[in-house]
């Protein structure tokens, strides 16, 4: 994997090089990009060129490994092994990838549908929690000008009977 993007927001490229290459040096091929910074992580494979490089014998690292078998690129291999070995023929196997496949795209549905529910419900009580607030500010603010009106009111009516005190006598 190269490191790229910016000092807290990593994003990397799927790469193939030599295990003697430096981290970010020079590579043989791209084969994906991988974010994960998103919920659920992104990940962009070249899935042909992946299940080339896997079975020619190309050693991933731990991340890149559980990416591929995230992917399904490890499951065509040992699909593509019974293949070779007659356990059963090509559209068998490329029938239980699609299931497969079908599956994952199903839970990772379901995991975006649950984030945007709980992001709606977070969203929800924080509104309706904020509304309270806001309910006890007026009413604090209202109770304050009704305190004010009241005292120039009982000041205007001490004031009005000084003043027409004088204007008697």
């Amino acid at each position: 994997m190269q490191r790229g993007g910016r000092k807290g927001y990593a994003f990397y490229r799927i790469v193939i090089a030599d295990v003697r290459a430096p981290r970010d040096g020079r590579f043989t091929e791209k084969i994906g990009t991988y974010n994960p910074n998103t919920n659920p992580a992104t990940v962009d494979l070249n899935f042909d060129r992946a299940l080339y490089w896997v079975e020619t014998g190309a050693q991933p690292t731990d991340t890149v490994r559980n990416i591929l078998k995230r992917e399904g690129v490890y499951l065509m291999k040992h699909l593509r092994g019974g293949v070779k070995k007659g356990a059963f023929d090509e559209a068998t196997a490329q029938a239980k990838f699609e299931a497969w496949k079908a599956d994952k795209e199903k839970g990772l549905e379901q995991i975006r549908e649950n984030e945007a529910k709980n992001k709606k419900e977070t969203y929800a009580k924080n509104l309706d929690a904020e509304k309270k607030v806001n309910e006890a500010i007026a009413k604090k603010v209202a109770e304050k000008k009704a305190a004010i009106a009241a005292e120039k009111a009982a000041a205007e009516t001490e004031a009005t009977p000084e003043a027409e005190a004088p204007a008697e006598a």
